[in-house]
């Protein structure tokens, strides 16, 4: 599996172009109110799907991230009681599958592969590495490196489980302690972005006269295409604001 990338079922694409086709349409009736403009425009909404794979990448990186942490943590307790690295895997694997049922989980699918790379003579190393290339994780590919150095030079393999299970903890908790003050943000963040639609809305409602002038006229069309655009900007920009990286 390629962790880069994400390949969406058709009922998927379905569901998140209907979602970002009818979200546009409706977000340039609120600024234009005309069919004319509006559906030629709601056409945009879908690259939707590019933006959800994205996510979707980001979402499934984490829960690898995470998984991968409990196999360093299952690895270091096998070679710590004096097991081969081989059979070290193979008692991870089956620590793995009581910790998660899934058979189809990351950690669990990517252990089975190695240790299948195994029983075919294929060395560690270079079912590590594929799985690194694969992942492109920092942590996976420092861990690989270092795991591999290690090995061929007879490092103490358990002492660098250690530090890179320490290493993603200490990630895990600055991203959650990041995350835990900027909540408050996030919430602006979302209220903002609903925001400027209500406040159409509103007008709809109480004052559509005024409305009228924004709609019919050539300046009130510039001036709502330019509310428009920095609407867009200025969600995009909260966005990655909120969005932080450890």
């Amino acid at each position: 599996m390629d962790y880069n990338t994400y390949e969406m079922s058709k009922v998927e694409k379905f569901k998140y172009g209907c979602f970002g086709v009818s979200g546009l349409f409706l977000l340039a009736m609120l600024f234009y109110g005309q069919m004319v403009i509006a559906l030629p425009a709601s056409i945009f909404g879908i690259l939707y799907i590019s933006y959800k794979k994205k996510v979707l990448v980001g979402e499934r990186k984490k829960k690898l991230k995470e998984q991968f942490k409990e196999g360093l943590y299952a690895l270091s307790s096998s070679i710590s009681v004096g097991k081969s690295v081989e059979l070290a895997f193979i008692e991870a694997l089956n620590d793995l599958k009581v910790i998660y049922y899934d058979e189809d989980t990351y950690i669990i699918e990517e252990f089975g592969y190695i240790v299948r790379k195994i029983a075919m003579n294929h060395s560690i190393e270079s079912a590590l590495l594929d799985f690194a290339l694969r992942a492109e994780d920092e942590d996976i590919t420092n861990f690989t490196n270092v795991f591999i150095t290690a090995k061929r030079t007879g490092g103490n393999l358990v002492e660098i489980m250690k530090y890179t299970t320490t290493t993603i903890n200490e990630k895990m908790m600055i991203t959650e302690n990041i995350n835990v003050l900027i909540t408050g943000k996030k919430y602006e963040q979302k209220i903002l972005a609903f925001l400027v639609p209500f406040i159409i809305i509103y007008l709809h409602l109480f004052s559509s006269g005024f409305l009228e002038v924004m709609y019919k006229t050539l300046r009130g069309r510039i001036a709502m295409t330019t509310a428009l655009l920095l609407y867009i900007v200025s969600f995009i920009v909260s966005k990655k604001v909120v969005d932080i990286e450890v």
